[in-house]
């Protein structure tokens, strides 16, 4: 009785041991393509660990403001631009969001693009994530787009761009798979094409 018992349980901690295992290099795998993406991004490494930087203290300024702006205004960073996208009734914590964000070194423009006098609810929400979701699956499996240069992000219906476009005819590729994707009301670019 005691070897029927004792096999389960060796079976059972092999398997957690062995999990574990290709847990932590999923992990590794996952850390290692994201620094290969932003090395072939048209920013580089450095340009992408520059912008994560400042996202990250502008997000900071956001908690430390002490409102909930964080929950529904969001900050995409590309090459120093940022793009403030969210909801909000109150002007004043717009106007809080966008003073915030000029406070950050390194920050080179402040895109203000959060909608006023509306919010977004759950639903709401979850149809912006499906959005931006269909729209980066398009992006990807477009040959003639590199989708790695671009970000999106969608906010009650409306697809906001920002990136770096190869040329104009990428630029109208995407703009044209935006406005293609079932709900969406409106796209708006704030992408710089390579000169």
């Amino acid at each position: 009785m005691n070897r029927l018992f004792t096999a389960p349980v060796l079976l059972i901690t092999s398997l957690l041991a062995m999990s574990s295992i290709l847990s932590g290099c999923t992990a590794v795998v996952g850390a290692g393509a994201t620094v290969g993406v932003a090395a072939v991004q048209e920013r580089g490494l450095k340009g992408r660990a520059s912008d994560l930087k400042i996202e990250a203290l502008v997000l900071e300024k956001f908690v430390k403001a002490g409102f909930k702006v964080a929950a529904t205004i969001g900050a995409e960073v590309y090459e120093g631009r940022v793009l403030l996208t969210g909801a909000s009734k109150d002007t004043k914590i717009t106007d809080q969001a966008v003073k915030l964000t000029w406070q950050v070194d390194g920050v080179k423009e402040v895109l203000n693009e959060i909608q006023i006098g509306a919010e977004s609810g759950i639903s709401d929400i979850a149809q912006d994530s499906w959005i931006t979701a269909q729209l980066k699956s398009k992006m990807t499996f477009d040959q003639e787009i590199l989708s790695i240069n671009y970000v999106v992000e969608t906010v009650n219906r409306t697809v906001y761009l920002i990136g770096i476009g190869q040329n104009k005819a990428e630029l109208d590729r995407v703009k044209q798979h935006a406005a293609q994707v079932k709900f969406v009301r409106n796209v708006i670019s704030h992408v710089r094409v390579k000169k």
